[in-house]
């Protein structure tokens, strides 16, 4: 503001001294005619528009020159400056520094030893630094804590899923428990009935051959028959146990428990990776 105080101060004082020019060297006369008035008049408007045009392109380019070391600190820093123009025209705001300049003009006339009550702002060059570097810190504190907060809910909502998931293979392993439960039965009661029949051929083996008959041979016969049956009957509940799984995996409650297990697995792996964003690094 002293700055552009000294610089009006130039240029009235230059409009002042077109007009004592003009009075000096045209009104010398006692008597004009309107042309001749005219001409001065014009003369001197000429003079005066181009001192005040020259002044307010001078400002103008002043203004420029500022802002852009403003800009250029702003960028340095990666500062993002908001600029209302219409608050260039506010009455209101102009009256108020139309008085900050006034009580400067009368504080730097009365030129105190001391002035405490008046702070002075922090150059942004080298002492504002500090000021800068700690909003940039609150902020990122901010920003922090909010990605807490999300993170936060995002393990809820995990745990929430895992918890689920658990339940859920907990039923179906209940479920194959039982299914087992059946085909070890079945298995078990099919093996009792070979065991029996085996164990009678043995025992009638074992007859045959004490009481030296003739018929060894044919016992031996039987006796590989027999295993041959057992063989077959084996396969037969190889095969039945294959055709009893397949008719299980083919209910409706073994799909829709799988279907519901693959939604859940596709929900953790999506949490798990928006988990993986919102880890604060090292």
């Amino acid at each position: 503001m002293r700055f552009a105080r000294s610089k009006r101060g130039l240029r009235l004082k230059t409009v002042d001294s077109c007009f004592q020019d003009l009075k000096e060297s045209r009104l010398v006369e006692e008597t004009f005619t309107i042309d001749e008035v005219s001409e001065v008049l014009n003369g001197l408007q000429a003079v005066v528009h181009s001192e005040v045009e020259s002044e307010l392109i001078n400002t103008a380019y002043t203004n420029v020159l500022l802002l852009r070391q403003l800009f250029a600190q702003a960028e340095k820093w990666y500062l993002k400056l908001q600029t209302d123009i219409s608050e260039l025209e506010n009455r209101e705001l102009l009256e108020q520094v139309a008085e900050f300049e006034k009580a400067e003009i009368t504080s730097s006339n009365k030129k105190p030893i001391l002035d405490i009550t008046k702070p002075k702002l922090a150059p942004l060059n080298e002492g504002g630094t500090a000021e800068l570097l700690n909003k940039e810190i609150l902020r990122l504190q901010e920003e922090n804590e909010k990605l807490k907060s999300r993170l936060k809910t995002i393990e809820i909502q995990a745990t929430s899923a895992l918890d689920e998931k658990s339940k859920l293979e907990k039923a179906l392993q209940d479920l194959q428990l039982d299914q087992g439960n059946q085909k070890d039965f079945i298995k078990a009661q099919d093996l009792s009935n070979l065991e029996n029949t085996v164990a009678a051929l043995k025992s009638e083996f074992q007859k045959t051959l004490n009481d030296k008959t003739e018929n060894q041979k044919s016992l031996e016969e039987n006796l590989a028959t027999a295993k041959h049956d057992l063989l077959r009957v084996q396969e037969q509940l190889h095969v039945a146990e294959k055709e009893l799984e397949k008719k299980f995996q083919q209910t409706a409650a073994y799909r829709n428990m799988k279907e519901i297990l693959t939604k859940k697995n596709d929900q953790i792996k999506d949490l798990r990776k928006r988990l993986a964003q919102y880890e604060p690094e090292d």
